[in-house]
């Protein structure tokens, strides 16, 4: 099959003309520019195509409660027990349909990859369910269902505040030891990788599709928005298993040091919330004269497989820790403005030698070119200076760079060998009508939106055609997920 691209994203600031993207099973096989008219029998991109976009951290639960915690006063401590509550009405079943919307809705904003941080583990009481995983793995089924790649990020939480049993909202969260989450989520990760056959661990070698391709004579006779059979993603590599450290107030220092050393024995990525509030760094240092960051560092989780969540209040100790690991350092800044977090320093983790990735986390909304350029934006009002990072830096985070953060680093980019997952954006919206391809990245960057999404592609297939979920009404799965477990609380 080959997808041809009036424009292409390939790296820099500028797009480039004419782009012939050759695809066999999941795999870009060929990359061709300069090439003015389509071949005969390709599939025609028109506008901006991009590698898929990476979400680097999510609660998909969480989008069923967006806008409701706006009106009145508070901070991000009264926020998180309207999450608590909404989490409390959660089983498999109406999670599986609630992440399926919220997946769907991140394939229609361009998303072709999500890192789920998962803790919502048991039934509300903390009681295991007869299946440990059952949770865990309606996330996942939800993603295949919604055609996009996941890597479940398996949290491990135990405390309620260092030095605290969990309360009553946490319950669910708990594994009670570490050695019981270690063996919960060996069963996941084992599962996941049987049932896909592929391994776990990010693998940078390629994997033929079992499932139906997309044909180029199919893709150019579908009607606009007609549905198609669901790709058969349960039997393609699209799942993998990381681990999480919930954050050092709900793992403790050995407890940590026991997650991490599983992450590192499987090579898998571990990521962490860390230092999103002035108060989690106060409690680290009272309890352990320590920031967050040092103690994941003691633990051994900070390697190049390590993503910091937020690290909203990071010491220069800390910047230069996650610089000279190598590691990631994921901002959610439509999430950290929505809870008065504050404003990371993006621009001197990146000095240091630290990554950025970028992630829709509480669903506020889910843009991920909103999350590209409020790093920037917000950071220049902090330090009232502009061009903090250029376009394509922030491009890289939603792309090769949040891929890599997840785990599959052969995603990413529009290059030979990498899989093909491809985004489109339309040139004809009033945000990128007129916009010159010399400077795409950042007309790209800093004006679109996820409305401007077209066409998403996932291993050679489409997903979204023309602006439509091909195979979900999404706003009405939204509707009747959130509606469903609005009825789950009012008849607990």
């Amino acid at each position: 099959m080959e997808i041809w691209c009036e424009y292409a994203w390939l790296g820099g600031e500028a797009a480039t003309a004419g782009v012939v993207i050759g695809v066999e099973g999941e795999r870009i096989v060929t990359v061709r520019t300069g090439v003015a008219k389509a071949p005969e029998g390709a599939v025609v991109l028109p506008g901006y195509t991009l590698p898929g976009l990476a979400n680097a951290h999510s609660h998909a639960f969480q989008r069923a409660f967006r806008g409701k915690t706006e009106v009145g006063r508070g901070t991000f401590w009264t926020w998180r027990e309207e999450m608590y509550a909404a989490a409390a009405r959660l089983d498999p079943d109406n999670y599986r349909a609630l992440a399926r919307a919220t997946f769907g809705e991140m394939a229609l904003a361009g998303v072709t990859c999500v890192g789920e941080f998962h803790y919502v583990h048991h039934a509300p009481d903390g009681t295991p369910y007869e299946n440990p995983n059952a949770m865990g793995e309606a996330v996942i089924a939800a993603a295949r269902e919604a055609g996009i790649r996941i890597t479940l990020l398996d949290a491990c939480y135990l405390h309620g505040g260092i030095g605290e049993e969990v309360a009553e909202g946490q319950r669910r969260f708990s594994d009670g030891t570490v050695e019981r989450w270690i063996e919960r989520v060996d069963a996941l990760a084992d599962g996941a990788s049987r049932a896909t056959g592929s391994s776990p661990a990010a693998s940078d070698q390629a994997t033929p599709s079992t499932g139906p391709s997309l044909s180029a004579s199919d893709a150019a006779t579908r009607p606009a928005g007609s549905p198609v059979s669901p790709p058969d993603l349960a039997t393609r590599p699209t799942v993998r298993v990381g681990a999480a450290i919930h954050s050092v107030r709900a793992v403790g220092p050995a407890e940590a040091a026991a997650v991490a050393e599983w992450a590192n024995a499987r090579e898998v990525p571990l990521h962490a919330h860390v230092s999103e509030q002035p108060a989690e760094n106060e409690a680290s240092q009272a309890a352990y004269g320590r920031t967050p960051t040092e103690l994941l560092a003691e633990a051994g989780a900070l390697t190049e497989r390590f993503t910091a969540i937020h690290v909203t209040h990071p010491t220069e100790r800390d910047r230069q820790l996650l610089g000279e690991a190598g590691a990631t350092c994921c901002f959610c800044p439509t999430t950290e403005r929505d809870l008065a977090d504050g404003i990371g320093p993006a621009a001197a983790l990146r000095a240091a030698g630290a990554r950025l990735a970028v992630g829709s986390d509480s669903q506020a909304v889910i843009d991920l070119f909103e999350e590209c350029r409020a790093i920037e934006l917000d950071e220049r009002l902090a330090r009232l200076e502009r061009g903090n990072q250029d376009a394509a830096t922030l491009l890289a985070a939603a792309t090769a760079d949040g891929h890599r953060a997840l785990g599959w680093p052969e995603a990413g980019a529009i290059e030979r060998g990498k899989l093909a997952d491809l985004v489109s954006l339309s040139a004809d919206s009033v945000r990128l009508a007129g916009i010159a391809p010399d400077t795409a990245a950042a007309s790209i960057v800093f004006a679109a939106t996820a409305a401007d999404v077209t066409n998403v592609i996932v291993g050679g297939e489409f997903v979204v055609r023309d602006g439509h979920h091909v195979t979900m009404d999404v706003a009405e799965e939204l509707r009747r997920s959130i509606a469903d477990l609005g009825s789950a609380g009012a008849d607990r």
